[in-house]
């Protein structure tokens, strides 16, 4: 503790009591609001971008220029056109990452619904659910199986070293990378944020220390400009990995 400050436990900034529905499993807390929030918000950017005004205005030009993003700065940088068919669920999940992100820098919530583990975890298991099933209805069961662990030009010698590698790469390493880069990129950016706004608040005082109220108030403008570019760019990495991935599964060369 230093003059009177005293840091709040881990528990306390990422766990947030239920209200409503309690002792059931349908409990609602802060997070499951955020959920809810963003799927609502995800929903709106399709409802707009879905009608069919030949010169697009206002709401409905920021939906499709939200929608061609996705297109063309992920799915045509790792797919190709081949992958405009999975456009929609892209989409979704940009925008549905993105916006359980910002809410840490919203005021009255601040609270990103993917630092909580559950969410990127729930993601990362529907992402290799997803390109795994892709791949199986490109190749066959057996033929994804050759197409994922043996890599083309590989000796038979090495291929007990090169499979299990592979295995390990391709069905374990990849769903793991991205529940945990998304998980500890938020957590940390949350943490920093409540560390500099404790700060802040102590040092609003009459005492001697408070000389030093600009350096932490500085660090938190600059950390809720910084968690604004966090949040649009762990959006953007975790959906053009899932691109990266289904279009590894259902390619037919490495």
């Amino acid at each position: 503790m230093i003059f009177g400050l005293e840091f709040p436990p881990l528990s306390h900034i990422v766990d947030w009591p239920v209200f409503l529905f309690e002792d059931t499993p349908f409990g609602v807390n802060k997070v499951v609001l955020v959920y809810i929030a963003a799927v609502l918000l995800t929903m709106l950017i399709f409802i707009l971008g879905n009608q069919r005004k030949l010169v697009p205005s206002g709401a409905q030009n920021l939906a499709e220029s939200s929608v061609n993003f996705v297109e063309d700065g992920i799915i045509m940088q790792s797919m190709g056109p081949r992958g405009l068919k999975w456009a929609p669920m892209l989409t979704a999940m940009f925008f549905f990452i993105f916006f359980c992100n910002i809410f840490e820098v919203v005021p009255g919530v601040q609270m990103p619904a993917t630092a909580r583990i559950a969410l990127p975890m729930f993601l990362a298991i529907f992402v290799w659910f997803v390109f795994n099933i892709a791949g199986m209805i490109e190749h066959g069961p057996l033929g994804y199986l050759k197409h994922s662990l043996i890599p083309p030009g590989v000796p038979v010698g090495l291929l007990p070293i090169i499979v299990p590698i592979e295995f390990v790469s391709n069905f374990l390493v990849r769903p793991f990378s991205l529940m945990v880069r998304l998980f500890a990129n938020l957590l940390a950016g949350h943490i920093l944020l409540v560390t500099f706004a404790v700060l802040t608040a102590a040092l609003w005082t009459t005492e001697w220390y408070a000389v030093f109220l600009p350096l932490p108030l500085f660090a938190v403008i600059f950390f809720v400009a910084f968690e604004i570019l966090v949040s649009f760019l762990q959006a953007y990495v975790f959906t053009l990995l899932t691109a990266v991935y289904i279009d590894s599964a259902t390619s037919h060369e490495h």
